[in-house]
């Protein structure tokens, strides 16, 4: 199996080391990672992956590397990690290769494929050749839905979201905002596209979900929150503590600063990273029979790599993958922070 990586930032940089990782167990052959344009000054960050045997390619003429439209068309599947917009056009390009199984794109690609969040929809994305991994912030949302409704979705009532967003990578300086920033609510009944994500992700499953959201933007860099307000239809027996254990892709924290729980990924999460799908602040709930509101922080990218290595394993039809997802949660989510 051939794979390639397109876009080498913080998604793109995380998943090739994760593919590195579990090469042998991912049953994958060859790594490529394709970059729009290479300059000098970032040949060393080249040289650190080259060393553990990915291969390069570029969208520019480069003396020292192939160029990507020379290498595509012997991928059997490709990672769209690149920047918004890039995956959605490269769609149709793909449609076109010859030893193509699959291909999956970021939460910006939105109509790329089957939109897909691990542990949500499974099944709809088997086989798929495409397949759209929903973004950061509606993993959080659709996993706090999921683990508060105990995995019943259907005893869903209603939910509102307050998105409180980072305005950027901590290695970028492109849209670092000031101060405060609020989003325009695009849809009249759901509000941001958060809400209208999660609302189509459930539809896959035949489930309505009564689901608003807004989206404020905060001159940090480093952590996304939610502040979330769930209704259930009926009540349910498990107390909060249950809900969260049961559901390995939620982790929760004492800690009230962002700041603190991010240094503690940067310390102990591979490259840095927190996989969890959303950190529950589990001692600031308010809590009644049929209601549960309170924060989570939500770890930006790193939330949506166990999905996309799981949109592989699904779209191939790895006889191994639900091992394979067991091992990765295990290894790279932590619980408690």
């Amino acid at each position: 199996m051939k794979v390639l990586v397109n876009g080498l930032g913080n998604i793109g940089t995380t998943l090739a080391n994760l593919l590195v990782r579990y090469k042998l167990e991912l049953e994958i052959d060859e790594i490529w990672v394709s970059k729009r344009k290479i300059h000098p000054w970032q040949e060393q960050e080249l040289a650190i992956l080259a060393q553990q045997g990915v291969h390069f390619c570029t969208h520019t003429k480069h003396a020292n590397y192939p160029l990507f439209e020379d290498v595509i068309g012997e991928m059997n599947y490709v990672f769209e990690a690149a920047s918004n917009g890039v995956g959605n056009s490269n769609r149709l390009k793909y449609e076109q290769l010859p030893n193509l199984i699959g291909s999956c794109a970021q939460g910006s690609e939105k109509g790329f494929g089957v939109s897909f969040m691990s542990g949500v929809n499974n099944d709809a994305i088997y086989g798929q050749k495409f397949v759209h991994v929903v973004s950061c912030n509606t993993h959080g949302s659709a996993a706090l839905l999921r683990t508060f409704s105990g995995d019943l979705l259907e005893n869903l009532s209603k939910a509102d979201m307050v998105v409180v967003r980072r305005s950027e990578d901590l290695g970028n300086h492109e849209r670092l905002v000031s101060a405060n920033v609020v989003a325009r609510h695009l849809n009249e009944l759901a509000g941001t596209h958060h809400s209208v994500d999660v609302i189509d992700l459930f539809k896959t499953l035949n489930v309505s979900c009564d689901l608003t959201s807004s989206d404020i933007t905060t001159p940090s860099q480093l952590m996304h929150a939610v502040r979330f307000n769930i209704e259930l239809k009926a009540p349910i027996s498990k107390s909060h503590k249950e809900l969260i254990d049961r559901n390995p892709l939620i982790a929760q924290t004492k800690k009230f600063d962002s700041n603190v729980v991010f240094e503690l990924g940067r310390r102990y999460g591979f490259n840095g990273r927190i996989f969890s799908h959303a950190i529950v602040l589990s001692e600031n709930l308010l809590i009644t029979d049929r209601s549960m509101k309170g924060w989570a922080f939500i770890p930006q990218e790193g939330n949506s790599i166990i999905s996309t290595i799981h949109a592989y394993l699904l779209q191939t039809k790895h006889p191994n993958e639900r091992v394979l997802i067991r091992k990765l949660v295990a290894d790279l989510c932590i619980k408690e922070w």
